[in-house]
């Protein structure tokens, strides 16, 4: 689900402990190797940044609410596709150019996708 439709209290907070969440698995993953906390930070990181973009995103869209909904309608997906692309581009940089180790990459991404899904949940009560 997206930050957006979060008030903007509850959205830092789940950008924060998303962004905890993969630091914390990143130093982690440091004891391993570097190479795989850095994969790890990586992977933690193309999820987080497009979730903090859109949210600034969808802040300077909401600025603007006299706005119709259509226009609403298409600014959101807009920032939707903006999200996957710059996911897209974040992993295929750590991926093909920094040839990141890929368990730790997924996991922190995947970590950091749970916390999206049941942080709200835990946040609201």
């Amino acid at each position: 689900m997206s930050v957006s439709l979060y008030s903007g209290k509850i959205a830092l907070k789940l950008l924060f402990l998303q962004l905890m969440t993969f630091v914390v698995l990143s130093v982690a993953f440091c004891t391993k190797s570097i190479e795989w906390g850095a994969s790890a930070f990586a992977g933690g990181l193309a999820c987080w940044l497009p979730n903090a973009i859109f949210m600034l995103f969808a802040s300077f869209q909401k600025a603007k609410e006299e706005e119709v909904p259509v226009r609403i309608a298409w600014s959101f997906a807009v920032g939707e596709g903006l999200k996957v692309i710059i996911t897209i581009a974040v992993l295929v940089v750590a991926l093909g150019v920094f040839k990141a180790a890929f368990a730790p990459l997924g996991l922190a991404y995947l970590a950091v996708l749970i916390v999206q899904i049941i942080a709200p949940a835990v946040i609201n009560d």
